[in-house]
């Protein structure tokens, strides 16, 4: 009977401090919000403790985590050193994957159209206005093209899936980087905007000849058709986790204290040319109050446990070289207001 209530007092007390553990609060990329939802679910079913993120755009968070409303932010875009000792922030990768092109064109599937970067730019220019145009006719040899004018179709929001998509159009196109340039945000010559993944998909579904970006677990799960792309090495490319760890197999994070990489128009003849990370942002000095701890237990936990997670949706978890990066980072960047390290 006395162990009875010995265990019994156990499991109140446990319950107890369940019930006042206090969630996680994020915000920011869209791009990594398929993943983490998968990881806080079963982060929360381990440990009662959830996280409350708000998928609001890689701008969002940004300016979230630099007011400190969030106990981190999220973005596809990485920040260079100087912003981050400007805003205080600390940044770390989280998850790689891929940012694809996806079309509404009556009687066609995923897959059967393919783009290069020349193309994709010169549509998003406005300059390719038609289905039909001899540019794409002579990359899809024996494809019957509709005649149907093109949607362009992109984010009304800063967006770190837009920087992505941009930096590779820079990449690929000297007058896409003069006129319109990378970023989060950029003055967009063409095209409807929508905000955030659901926007465009939004639009895209919508409307017939319409073609947009979205993360790829995104367009996979919401059963879009997409475009094969033909990458930097020549070789046409079909979006999935092998392509996208492909171009990953390029990152080198050990010559940047910051985690600074894009990933994207990597070389290989089975890399996704349009690859991207997203990064999570911290704050460097923090006070007795934060949830800073948390925060890293829960990456932690999750880059321990739930590769296999990321990888159905088709990103690519970070390797464990990288992961011990992370963890040397966090003991060094991020301190108390004594100075002392935190994790």
């Amino acid at each position: 009977m006395r162990m009875l209530k010995l265990a019994l007092s156990v499991a109140l007390a446990t319950a107890a401090a369940s019930s006042l553990a206090e969630d996680i609060t994020g915000a920011g990329s869209t791009f990594a919000y398929p993943i983490f939802a998968k990881w806080a679910a079963s982060y929360k079913g381990v440990t009662g403790v959830g996280l409350n993120y708000q998928a609001i755009g890689s701008g969002g968070g940004i300016k979230q985590i630099a007011s400190r409303t969030v106990d981190f932010g999220a973005s596809d875009m990485p920040l260079k050193h100087d912003e981050l000792m400007a805003k205080g922030l600390a940044q770390f990768p989280a998850i790689m994957g891929g940012v694809v092109p996806v079309i509404n064109l009556y009687g066609m599937r995923a897959g059967e159209i393919r783009l290069d970067g020349k193309v994709l730019s010169a549509i998003y220019m406005g300059d390719i206005k038609n289905w039909n145009d001899a540019a794409i006719a002579a990359l899809n040899p024996g494809v019957k093209l509709p005649d149907e004018l093109i949607t362009v179709v992109r984010r009304a929001d800063a967006s770190g899936t837009t920087f992505i998509f941009t930096n590779y159009l820079s990449k690929v196109s000297a007058d896409w980087k003069s006129k319109v340039g990378s970023g989060t945000a950029v003055a967009w010559p063409e095209g409807v905007a929508g905000k955030g993944n659901a926007g465009v998909a939004s639009y895209v579904q919508r409307i017939n000849g319409a073609i947009g970006y979205v993360e790829y677990a995104y367009a996979k799960g919401s059963k879009m058709d997409y475009t094969l792309m033909v990458n930097r090495d020549g070789k046409t490319v079909t979006p999935n986790n092998k392509a996208f760890q492909a171009a990953a197999a390029y990152a080198d994070w050990t010559h940047d204290q910051d985690f600074y990489e894009v990933l994207t128009d990597e070389p290989g003849a089975t890399s996704w040319p349009i690859t991207g990370a997203t990064f999570v942002l911290v704050p460097k000095v923090v006070d007795a109050n934060t949830h800073i701890k948390d925060v890293f237990k829960f990456f932690s936990w999750s880059f321990k446990n739930g590769a296999d997670q990321a990888r159905q949706l088709d990103y690519v978890p970070m390797p464990d070289n990288v992961v011990k990066l992370i963890d040397s980072s966090w003991k060094a960047e991020v301190k108390n207001k004594a100075g002392q390290s935190v994790w």
